[in-house]
């Protein structure tokens, strides 16, 4: 009778430890892409400052304290993590996301203002008239639709926080300059009269702003 029980605890066990080893397996799978996707992930709530409505606060008040950086805080918002993303994959943006010394305000465009553009962020008309259907297959075609999303990522890199109301800059990469008014109470980016969400997260390094458009890129 002893040695049975011994026999199905041990089977029991195995079992057991055969399933926390295959967890991790199931998770190898997952790109980062695919998390971005998945609907029921749930935001890391933002310890630095809760996201603010563009009216309150101070405006344009830049970096916050403290050692939390932008590349922290850029996944943490659902509605913008198609963008997160493409940050991400810009080694020069990442890298500048990622660096304490220099100061952005991150113009983070909605995923659905992504999502409903005539064309892909990758893509550029001027490929499709050159090259035809197939712009983008094979490595060299890789390697434009990569350029294309940095085009894209840059036009909404601002090199600056704070970055007062009524400033001109222009953002990584354009040689158009950008600024932000208030229209009864309310964050509008110029050109382009693209409303401000909110101030998702202010950091160390800069802020973090949400836009109900994208930018000309």
């Amino acid at each position: 009778m002893k040695s049975t029980q011994i026999y199905i605890l041990a089977s029991l066990t195995s079992l057991a430890c055969s399933q926390l080893i295959a967890l991790p397996l199931s998770f190898k799978r997952l790109t980062p892409h695919s998390l971005w996707n998945r609907p029921e992930q749930q935001p890391i709530m933002d310890a630095v400052s809760p996201a603010l409505p563009p009216g309150q606060g101070n405006p344009g008040s830049g970096g916050g304290q403290g050692s939390v950086i932008l590349s922290d805080v850029m996944g943490r918002d659902r509605s913008i993590n198609i963008f997160a993303g493409f940050t991400r994959d810009i080694e020069s943006i990442s890298r500048r996301l990622d660096n304490s010394a220099q100061n952005s305000t991150v113009l983070a465009p909605l995923n659905s203002a992504i999502e409903n553009l005539p064309r892909k962020p990758w893509e550029d008309p001027a490929d499709y008239d050159t090259l035809g259907a197939d712009a983008y297959e094979g490595e060299d075609g890789q390697e434009r639709a990569q350029r294309n999303i940095r085009r894209f990522v840059e036009a909404h890199i601002v090199p600056s926080s704070p970055w007062p109301k009524n400033e001109k800059v222009k953002p990584i990469g354009s040689n158009t300059q950008a600024w932000w008014e208030e229209k009864d109470g309310v964050r509008m980016i110029q050109p382009g009269n693209i409303e401000v969400v909110s101030i998702a997260s202010t950091v160390a390094n800069g802020e973090v702003w949400i836009i109900k458009g994208v930018r000309n890129y």
